[in-house]
């Protein structure tokens, strides 16, 4: 009674899954015993179900598929090798914006091939007493601002099944925007090699479930299709737990499911049936008083918890929501809280099932019977919470409060997601970063340039660019801005920008990404889609793309203009990364903001804004109109929702998923039980992590006399050293497709090739604003010491490798920093680094380290590269004892006879287990041996 909910799931677990061997009796014993064995065990954790998205997801089927392949050689039968625990795999982030409203691309991926110039569909301003034009949906067959036929464009072949696009004007369905469309057969042709693996892998393997491209994003697919909340296996019952590939998998903790994201190295053995092994966490108690801002949205109260939570130091723990304030928060509300736990360095974060959850739940296509038996199961189990009796709350590690009637809308930037800005000192607080030294936050420009101004023609007007100015605005439905009310509220305010006759500037990269056809369908019925459209806001496609680095280049025009005059362009989005050049290399500064906020800082045109003051901009009346104008209010938002946020979209998305779409459905695949590797593939590849198989472990060598591969800072993040984004022409990576007879516009992106081992390797540590000391600038170059050349970071390991010399990496504090990639282990892996030597490290790339066989080393307390005097110029030799701890110290010499001592940071004997067997593919394929 006194267990946290959240504790209580690995209770459970441990007792169902509890057999002698993987999960131990004491195991259980000992998360019983929460209150004082936290942080003082590692307890075991059998997850009920994995999630897979593309990116992570296909690196981890190619690994099965290698893995088949090796049992086979090594004489075992290949048939055997599948996932013992049901996994889903969702293809969402393949999609690239080639075409958007503002311009239709001919390149069909970004950063390749040459632009010509292109049109855009200019916004109208909708005459005062007639109803406006269809102009973004020429189909329409009602009758225009002028009173005679719309003008017809040839049919479609395909629309979104079951979501119609009505013009709100006439009431006619209209076909599927060009964009989508298009967006869509650029997806499918560039990446065909791809899916007809997964379609492959689909097949073959037992246990595994492929939801086709243009369904939905990985998190909203999970949240409204996957997600059980209660286990009905054969009429056995017991809780839905997941872990993901994504950090962002935390989402479903909104439902009541545990689940956390992992590397995809651990979901591997994961699937295989391993537990995961974590030390048994403190929770920390997140109590919610007060009533919400009527101005403040879901991402406010976000931005605002994961401050709190970040001051409180929650790192490496659970968190878990209760008090009076939980009860006034909707499902999509609990779930974009929850959805940012990576953002504040928790495991994950807990809303426990209550009543709200029942009733979302019904409206999400439960039937009365599934209804009646989660809720007595859960009852029955206490796991399900009521917050109207007068039981006793749990007792926590320590409870944090956050009153929700103190909070503010904010905006974060320009840099890094923690980085919160009240809207109302945005403008103040971008010249601040104007005058700041180059960091986090800063851009260090000239007092006198300042102010600077570039013209620049674009189709023929004049503008003016100057600091600040927005070049890219993308509303995007994905992890915290899932909840339908914020994306209602943008459509609601682009409706009324445009009857006020406000636009949006033609150059400003605009789009409009749906987490899933649901968000097309209630944007569509409740009228706003055509405002969003008319602003430039029109759908691109179902799938990740701007948070990746998949946006269309900007018109070269302004990104000449950008360039010429140093000018610090703003992006701006609804997602969940802001790294710096994350969008594209000429954005400086990126905010996350909602959606609505995406919107009006679009028709400004400006983050150098008083959005309080100042106006957004003329109306067609010529009077000023400001953001109070146009702000849709709590009440209009809240009868919209009710209207179009109904039961049947929920019935209708699930439809659509289980029927999939034509081109997946005719798509063809082999059927063989080895994947008939094509040697010419410049997308799937056998890797080598199996070459040196044997049925006995190597113990862990001496690494002797290594080099330094790279000599890094602080917060280097996953995105820094193993990039998802376009891949730029004079990389290694670029020269290797180009050895192959590819052109720029066949690269696609990294993201897409993560099935490719040589692409892969190559795209390690190739991040443009990699910060390597040995250079002194970002760029992605190390010197190789042997030679003194400055070279590409592949080049130099390539060398060090044919050379026989080991190499390590020395960073900062935070290594491995943002979401999990397995590639950012692999790639160093297969890049010859046998150890990092860093401060500190971000939990999930800590574990990926040690699943794929690189040691972990921190610096003491107090020490660092700087306080014990290295340059990174020495060598280094590493001494393992047979006898490895966790958390031993380990003594390290260097060619200048310094010796220093470093932790091994293994948590636990089990991943002692793993580097010794060189990774847990290995040690998992061993197993069929």
């Amino acid at each position: 009674d006194t267990l946290p909910y959240s504790i209580r799931v690995l209770f459970e677990s441990s007792v169902r899954n509890c057999d002698g061997f993987l999960v131990k009796e004491t195991d259980a014993m000992n998360i019983l015993d929460w209150k004082t064995k936290q942080n003082r065990v590692e307890v075991p954790f059998c997850p009920a179900r994995v999630v897979l998205q593309d990116f992570t997801g296909i690196p981890a089927m190619v690994d099965f598929a290698a893995m088949r392949e090796a049992v086979r050689n090594a004489g075992g039968d290949p048939v055997k090798v599948n996932p013992a625990c049901p996994t889903d795999l969702t293809v969402d982030h393949s999609l690239q914006i080639d075409f958007s409203k503002c311009a239709i691309q001919n390149a069909p991926n970004p950063g390749g091939g040459d632009q010509k110039p292109l049109a855009r569909l200019s916004p109208l301003k909708p005459p005062l007493r007639k109803p406006p034009p269809c102009r973004g949906h020429s189909g329409c067959r009602g009758s225009c601002g002028t009173g005679e036929a719309g003008r017809s464009s040839a049919p479609f072949s395909a629309q979104i099944e079951n979501t119609p696009i009505l013009c709100p004007f006439h009431l006619q369905p209209v076909p599927e925007p060009e964009t989508v469309l298009k967006n869509q057969e650029m997806e499918f042709g560039r990446n065909r090699e791809r899916l007809q693996f997964f379609k492959w892998s689909s097949k073959v393997f037992e246990n595994i479930s492929i939801i086709p491209p243009e369904t939905g994003m990985a998190h909203q697919v999970n949240l409204e299709y996957l997600s059980r909340v209660v286990f009905d296996v054969k009429n056995f019952l017991h809780p839905d737990s997941v872990v993901g590939t994504d950090s962002h998998t935390t989402m479903v903790n909104g439902l009541g499911i545990l689940g956390w994201g992992v590397g995809g190295i651990e979901t591997e053995a994961v699937m295989l049936g391993m537990p995961l092994t974590l030390t048994l966490p403190e929770v920390v108690g997140c109590e919610l008083t007060g009533r919400v801002s009527p101005f403040a949205t879901s991402i406010d109260i976000v931005l605002s918890i994961t401050k709190h939570l970040r001051q409180a130091d929650v790192a490496g723990k659970f968190v878990e929501f209760f008090g009076s304030g939980v009860s006034q928060l909707s499902i999509a509300d609990r779930t974009t809280i929850a959805n940012m736990c990576p953002e504040y360095g928790a495991i994950l974060s807990f809303f426990p099932v209550d009543n709200v959850t029942l009733k979302h739940l019904k409206h999400a296509g439960f039937d009365k019977a599934k209804l009646e038996v989660t809720e007595a199961y859960l009852k029955a189990v206490k796991l399900f919470r009521n917050y109207e009796s007068s039981s006793r709350e749990p007792e926590y590690s320590q409870v944090v409060q956050v009153s929700l009637s103190s909070i503010i809308p904010y905006v974060s930037g320009p840099k890094r997601s923690q980085d919160r800005v009240a809207v109302n000192n945005m403008k103040s607080d971008f010249q601040a970063c104007l005058n700041e030294k180059c960091g986090v936050k800063g851009f260090q420009i000239a007092a006198e340039k300042q102010n600077d101004v570039v013209p620049v023609q674009y189709e023929g007007n004049e503008y003016k660019l100057s600091h600040g100015c927005v070049v890219i605005a993308a509303v995007i439905s994905c992890t915290n801005n899932c909840n339908p009310s914020v994306m209602l509220a943008a459509g609601l305010l682009a409706k009324k920008a445009v009857e006020a006759g406000l636009v949006v500037k033609p150059y400003i990269r605009t789009s409009l990404s749906p987490g899933s056809g649901m968000v097309t369908h209630y944007l569509s019925s409740s009228g706003v889609l055509p405002y969003l459209s008319k602003l430039g806001f029109e759908v691109v496609g179902y799938g990740c793309s701007t948070c990746v680095g998949n946006t269309a280049p900007l018109p070269e025009a302004i990104r000449n203009a950008i360039k010429q005059g140093d000018i610090i362009a703003c992006g701006i989005l609804s997602g969940t990364k802001n790294f710096e050049g994350c969008l594209c290399d000429c954005v400086r500064a990126n905010y996350l903001a909602s959606p609505p906020l995406v919107v009006a800082y679009a028709i400004a045109g400006t983050v150098q804004i008083d959005l309080d003051t100042e106006p957004l901009g003329t109306g067609s009346n010529g009077k000023s109109i400001y953001l109070r104008d146009i702000w849709p209010t709590r009440q209009e938002l809240h009868t919209v929702e009710e209207e179009c946020v109904i039961s049947s979209m929920f019935k209708e998305l699930k439809e659509k998923m289980e029927k999939g779409n034509k081109r997946w459905n005719l798509l063809e695949a082999p059927e063989s039980t080895l994947f008939p590797w094509d040697l010419k593939s410049t997308y799937i590849r056998c890797p080598s992590f199996f070459d040196k198989l044997a049925k006995e472990a190597v113990p862990p060598q001496v690494v002797e006399n290594a080099h330094v591969l790279l000599f890094l800072g602080d917060s280097v993040t996953t995105d820094h050293i193993s990039p998802a984004g376009s891949i730029a022409r004079s990389s290694a990576a670029a020269k290797y497709l180009t050895s192959k007879g590819l052109t720029p516009r066949e690269f696609n992106s990294y993201g897409a090739r993560r099935g490719n081992d040589a692409v892969m390797t190559r795209g390690t540590f190739a991040n443009i604003k990699l910060l390597n000391k040995f250079i002194g600038k970002p760029a992605p170059k190390t010197v190789h010491f042997p030679s003194g050349q400055t070279l590409d970071v592949f080049e130099a390991a390539e060398l060090y490798q044919k050379e026989g010399i080991p190499v390590i990496i020395l960073a900062g504090k935070k290594y491995g920093l943002g979401s999990s990639r397995d590639w950012a282990a692999k790639g160093p892996f297969l890049l010859g680094v046998k150890a990092v030597l860093a401060e500190s490290y971000e939990k999930v790339h800590r574990s990926q380290l040690i699943g794929i066989g690189i040691a972990p080393l921190q610096f003491r307390p107090g020490e660092n590269p700087s306080t014990l005097g290295l340059t990174g110029r020495e060598q280094f030799s590493i001494f393992f004892p047979p006898d490895l701890s966790p958390r031993m110290t380990l003594n390290i010499k260097t060619s200048t006879g310094k010796v220093f001592s470093m932790i091994a940071l293994f948590e636990n004997n089990m991943e002692i287990t793993l580097y010794k067997n060189g990774g847990s593919l290995n040690f998992v394929a061993r197993r069929f041996l």
